[in-house]
């Protein structure tokens, strides 16, 4: 965007894959940079506030900075950390994560971020494709709809349909591996026959569906049905990883009465089920319609368990969900449960556990939270998204102790 390039120290991470340098006594966020680095920056965009920009050479680099394994690294947005090692990456996260607590919530809290194997390549289960003008799948350029034509995307599990090499008529592709091995591509185009045998409802036409099919995927003793373009945890190690720390943290008793919000397929509402037995009672709740038929397919069958589709907030603001819970588990969107909180502290739950894969909406909400009297007794985080700025947080809370 621009010819200059000065060079700058770079600072702290941030939230967002970029660090925080000054220019001129501007606050610049650089990607591609590391924590104590002297760097050449490019400066890509520019507003009254602040600077964005990339660091095209290190002039001093940090200990943790290393080669980055894809050759679309920098180019490709889908990831922020090829540069960094694994550890390396973790601590990162950590820090921004103790860092949007300090901030938004008030809560000085280091945070060490739990690592989930594989923790660098060939992780990533379901991968959405965006497919250029030539019909060439790829992922979109960081902050632009420019599609990067790749021919192999690193961080993509092995055993993944390989979309980016064949050819597309339209976009986007989702190409899904599930934990059964059954693999399924999600399109409206023709499928190629390269591409291998899948699993899925393919038409006369040999097309497949947007949002039809099924594959499973297996956690512990459960088994789930999940829809063709279904949410479902993309690590291979990201399910039994979350609800072994949301049990934990639970601690359901017999007889409890617990409410799974935004609870997608049921992978934690099978758990909780268990855990209260039968004279107990969970309530699963899901807005979209295709979560909420997936999981009352996945619970059908069992007697303490109570499927609703609604938009949580509503639900709780009408007084639908009941009046008590024992134990509230949520696992909201990106942008957090805003609206719900305040409903769901006046159920008087002895636990609430709160699934976060944004650090700084967690924040948000549990600041709100402890307005309204529940603290934060302990956390967990986990890196369930190598190579990216994502981290997927386990917060438990219970009420402030007099």
């Amino acid at each position: 965007m621009s010819s200059e390039r000065p060079i700058v120290d770079i600072g702290p991470v941030a939230h967002g894959g970029h660090c925080v340098a000054r220019l001129d006594g501007q606050v610049v966020f650089v990607r591609h940079a590391l924590p104590g680095e002297r760097a050449r920056i490019e400066i890509t965009e520019r507003s009254k506030r602040f600077l964005r920009a990339d660091a095209v050479e290190i002039l001093d680099a940090s200990e943790d900075r290393v080669t980055p394994p894809c050759r679309y690294a920098g180019v490709c947005g889908g990831c922020d950390y090829q540069h960094v090692s694994p550890a390396g990456q973790r601590r990162l996260l950590g820090s921004v994560v103790s860092e949007q607590l300090r901030r938004l919530a008030g809560l000085d809290r280091e945070v060490e971020v739990e690592p989930v194997s594989p923790d660098d390549l060939g992780w990533r289960t379901r991968v959405t494709y965006a497919v250029d003008a030539e019909g060439r799948a790829g992922l979109r350029r960081h902050r632009s709809h420019e599609v990067v034509a790749i021919d192999r995307c690193l961080i993509a599990h092995p055993d993944t349909p390989q979309a980016p090499s064949v050819r597309w008529d339209d976009g986007p592709v989702e190409a899904i591996l599930s934990s059964t091995g059954e693999r399924m591509v999600v399109a409206d185009d023709e499928v190629p026959e390269e591409l291998g045998p899948l699993h899925g409802v393919v038409g006369s036409d040999g097309r497949v569906r947007r949002g039809e099919g099924s594959v499973t995927e297996v956690v512990r003793e459960h088994s789930f049905q999940i829809s063709g373009s279904g949410f479902w945890q993309v690590h291979p190690g990201a399910a039994g990883t979350l609800v072994d720390a949301v049990m934990a943290g639970a601690e359901v008793r017999a007889a409890d009465r617990v409410l799974d919000l935004y609870a997608g397929a049921g992978l934690f509402s099978a758990f909780l089920a268990d855990a209260t037995g039968p004279t107990g009672e969970v309530v699963s709740v899901e807005g979209a319609r295709g979560g909420h038929a997936d999981a009352r397919a996945n619970l059908s069958g069992r007697a303490n368990v109570t499927t609703t589709r609604a938009s949580v907030e509503k639900a709780l603001a009408a007084g639908r969900l009941g009046t008590t819970a024992d134990v509230v588990v949520l696992d909201p969107p990106r942008a957090g449960a805003k609206g719900a909180v305040a409903p769901i502290v006046e159920l008087g739950p002895r636990r609430i556990v709160y699934v976060a894969c944004d650090p700084a909406a967690l924040a948000r909400d549990l600041a709100s939270f402890g307005r309204l009297g529940y603290e934060l007794s302990s956390l967990r985080a986990f890196a369930l998204f190598p190579m990216t700025h994502h981290v997927e947080c386990v917060a438990v809370l219970a009420p402030v102790r007099s």
